[in-house]
């Protein structure tokens, strides 16, 4: 049986952070994304939803604290033009925790992961083909 479904797109990522700010100060500072959204909200504005991305990305990350869990374990993927180039980038950056090399095996596309200070991951893929 085949089922339809309404036109959709996947738009937003979420990370669980223990510190929104810290986050934020990641994210920005050391990876240089942009923030695409931060609005308080709830009765008294004690939430607060916040999201960034890499600069030209139609896809967001929301950053938000952890909702009965603790921070960290979640995974994306974020796709550059040049895998090798942008490893440099973020090793002269420091302070990021960072595979050592790019690698890749067969059928795959060259990658390399970072952490950010809440055991997130990030995949940094070059485009398949």
């Amino acid at each position: 049986m085949t089922t339809t479904t309404t036109k959709a797109s996947i738009a937003t990522a979420m990370f669980t952070v223990a510190d929104q700010d810290g986050a934020l100060a990641f994210y920005t500072g050391q990876l240089g994304w942009e923030v695409r959204g931060d609005v308080r909200f709830g009765a008294d504005g004690e939430n607060r939803w916040l999201e960034v991305a890499p600069p030209g990305s139609a896809a967001r990350l929301a950053l938000n604290p952890p909702m009965g869990g603790t921070p960290g374990g979640s995974a994306i993927g974020v796709e550059v033009d040049d895998v090798l180039a942008e490893h440099a980038r973020l090793t002269s950056v420091g302070g990021i925790d960072l595979d050592p090399a790019p690698g890749s095996v067969p059928g795959a596309p060259l990658m390399f992961s970072l952490r950010d200070p809440d055991g997130n991951h990030i995949w940094v893929v070059s485009p398949a083909g």
